[in-house]
C-alpha cells in the first residue's frame, strides 16, 4: 500500500555523483513510499552489473572525446546517456514494486506529448518498434529500483560510435546496427523543435502521470533525508577504476554464448589443473548469479564435469540453459 509518492530531479550530470544519489535514495524509501528519480549524464556509456566494458564500448574512444564510462547496479545491457536523453528510477520496497505500474507512467507520460508507445522485448518500451526507453532492475533485500533512459534527441552518432553491440544481440533483435534500432522523441515531435523544451515537457507529463496512475499527489523529496558524506563515498566507489572497469584475469580459456534471456561470457584462468580465478560476464536483467558462478567455478578441478556442477549453485531460472552450456563448450 502506497502512503507517499515523493520526487527529486537533480540538474547534476556527473554519472558518479548521479548513481550515487540513486544508491542513496533506495536504502531512503519509506516503507508505504515510491520515490521518482529524473536526472541526465553527459556524454556518458553506462554499462551493466556484470558487462565487460571493453567488449561492449570502445573505451578509447569514448574517454578521449572527454566522456565517461560508469557502471551500474543494475543487470542489463549498455547504454549511451547525453543531454539529450532523460532518465528515470522508480525506488520502492519490495511489497510496493510494481513494474507493469511504473512502465505504465512511462506509457501515459509518452502519451500525454501525443504519442503511442508499448512495452516490448524483455526490457524495452517503443514507438512503432523502434526502441526509446531501455529499462534495468535491481533489488537488494527489500529496496527495489527500475531504472531506464528516455530518448528524447540523444546524439545517435555518438552512440553508434561508443557502443559496440554484438552481432549476435543484433541479429536477435532483427536490425542492422545500434543506430537502426532506436528512435528519438524528438523525431516524432517535429512540431517542438527544442530539445530542452521536450525534455522539461516530459518531465512534467512523467510528474502528472506518477500521481494518476498511483491515485497520490507527488511530493517534493526532502533532501534533508539524504547524506552528504554518503554521497560522496558512493560517488568515489563508482568513479573507482576497480568498480568502472572490473577485474581482468590472464585467463587460458574462453567460452561464450547467446540465450534468449542475455550473453555470456566466462573465462578461466588455470593454474596445476585447477581453475584459480573465473570472471563471469553478462548482460541478464539478473545481475546476481553471475557472481554466484564465478564463486563455484574457483577452485573446481578443470574437469568438464566438475565445471559442470557448478552450474547447481544457480538459480533456477538460468541452471540448466548454463549447466548445458559448460558441458557442450568445456
Amino acid at each position: 500500500m502506497w502512503r507517499q509518492l515523493s520526487w527529486i530531479q537533480t540538474d547534476e550530470t556527473n554519472p558518479y555523483r548521479n548513481l550515487a544519489l540513486e544508491e542513496q535514495l533506495l536504502f531512503a524509501c519509506g516503507p508505504e513510499e515510491c520515490i521518482l528519480y529524473l536526472w541526465q549524464n553527459q556524454n556518458t556509456v553506462v554499462v551493466g552489473r556484470n558487462q565487460n566494458c571493453f567488449r561492449e564500448c570502445l573505451v578509447s574512444a569514448l574517454e578521449g572525446d572527454g566522456g565517461f564510462l560508469a557502471r551500474r547496479l543494475s543487470g542489463g545491457g549498455a547504454v549511451y546517456h547525453d543531454l539529450g536523453n532523460l532518465n528515470f528510477t522508480f525506488l520502492a520496497r519490495r511489497e510496493n514494486y510494481q513494474v507493469e505500474r511504473q512502465l505504465e507512467v512511462i506509457l501515459q507520460a509518452v502519451k500525454r506529448l501525443g504519442l503511442l508507445a508499448e512495452k516490448t522485448g524483455r526490457n524495452d518500451v517503443a514507438i512503432g518498434g523502434r526502441k526509446f526507453s531501455g529499462n534495468a532492475f535491481y533489488q537488494t533485500g527489500e529496496f527495489c529500483y527500475h531504472h531506464g533512459t528516455l530518448l528524447v534527441n540523444t546524439d545517435r552518432d555518438k552512440m553508434s560510435r561508443y557502443l559496440n553491440v554484438s552481432p549476435g544481440k543484433l541479429k536477435a533483435k532483427g536490425v542492422a546496427s545500434v543506430r537502426s534500432r532506436v528512435v528519438n522523441l524528438a523525431d516524432l515531435l517535429p512540431e517542438r523543435r527544442n530539445t530542452e523544451q521536450i525534455i522539461a515537457d516530459l518531465r512534467e507529463c512523467l510528474l502528472q502521470s506518477f500521481s494518476n496512475v498511483y491515485g497520490l499527489p507527488a511530493e517534493t523529496f526532502d533532501r534533508s533525508r539524504l547524506n552528504e558524506a554518503d554521497l560522496k563515498d558512493g560517488e568515489n566507489r563508482f568513479s573507482s577504476r576497480k568498480w568502472k572497469y572490473g577485474e581482468t584475469i590472464p585467463f587460458e580459456r574462453e567460452v561464450s554464448r547467446r540465450f534468449p534471456w542475455g550473453e555470456v561470457q566466462i573465462q578461466l584462468a588455470v593454474k596445476s589443473g585447477r581453475v584459480e580465478q573465473a570472471r563471469v560476464y553478462s548482460d541478464a536483467m539478473d545481475p546476481e548469479w553471475a557472481a554466484l558462478l564465478k564463486q563455484a567455478l574457483e577452485g573446481k578441478i578443470h574437469q568438464r564435469k566438475a565445471l559442470v556442477s557448478a552450474a547447481e549453485e544457480l538459480p533456477q531460472s538460468v541452471r540448466e540453459d548454463i549447466r548445458r552450456f559448460l558441458e557442450e563448450t568445456i
